[in-house]
């Protein structure tokens, strides 16, 4: 049987490698920790379908490669992408820095308007911090991002990092901030007939204009 859902959402999970990128997505698809992490190659997949504010939303979650090999590659699936994950390790100092490149990556192939949310990743691993979380709040205050820390040991803040970053989107939607039927803006209608539930902005304009009271 087939899965309904009202909207389909592209998303990137990006940052340096050893930031637990496939930990995370693995936590958040199975709710386990993934012990035999190898780096990825390429790119690896994962979906799962959420409830953000009483819409079905399904996750098209594309899981990066961090290492500079294989950055051409992953550059490729940048493209039409809505949300990402950008991910650092509160322990890595170097991968904290990287995230400027990261980001700039980010806005510039898959799209400005690309909703994202900074994870300083192992949280579980404080005593070994390196970057504080008032030093990455600023970074994302700075940048426009949104910003948790997460665990994908204990799974702490890891469904709340993709569900806010869902929420996000869909808010922009339902404003109007956000076109689905532009190309390349990484969301599709699960279902035709929501399409017409959507009434064009102008028709609304209209009515009023024509009521004379």
């Amino acid at each position: 049987m087939s899965e309904t859902y009202d909207f389909l959402f592209k998303f990137l999970v990006i940052g340096s490698a050893g930031t637990g990128k496939s930990c995370l997505l693995h936590q958040f698809i199975e709710n386990k920790f993934k012990q035999d992490s190898n780096h990825t190659i390429g790119v690896e997949f994962g979906s799962k379908v959420v409830n953000v504010g009483g819409k079905t939303v399904k996750l098209q979650i594309w899981d990066t490669a961090g290492q500079e090999r294989f950055r051409s590659v992953t550059r490729s699936y940048y493209r039409g992408a809505a949300g990402a994950l950008l991910v650092y390790d509160i322990t890595s100092r170097e991968t904290y820095n990287a995230l400027t490149n990261w980001l700039t990556d980010a806005r510039t192939l898959a799209s400005p308007n690309i909703v994202i949310i900074l994870c300083g990743n192992k949280k579980d691993l404080d005593a070994d911090r390196e970057v504080t979380f008032l030093e990455a709040s600023r970074f994302a205050q700075e940048n426009e991002l949104m910003f948790l820390e997460t665990s994908a040991l204990t799974g702490e803040n890891v469904e709340e990092a993709f569900l806010k970053c869902a929420r996000t989107i869909l808010n922009k939607i339902e404003s109007g901030e956000l076109d689905p039927e532009r190309m390349g803006s990484g969301i599709q209608y699960g279902d035709a007939s929501l399409r017409q539930l959507r009434q064009p902005r102008g028709a609304q304009v209209q009515t009023k204009q024509q009521c004379s009271c």
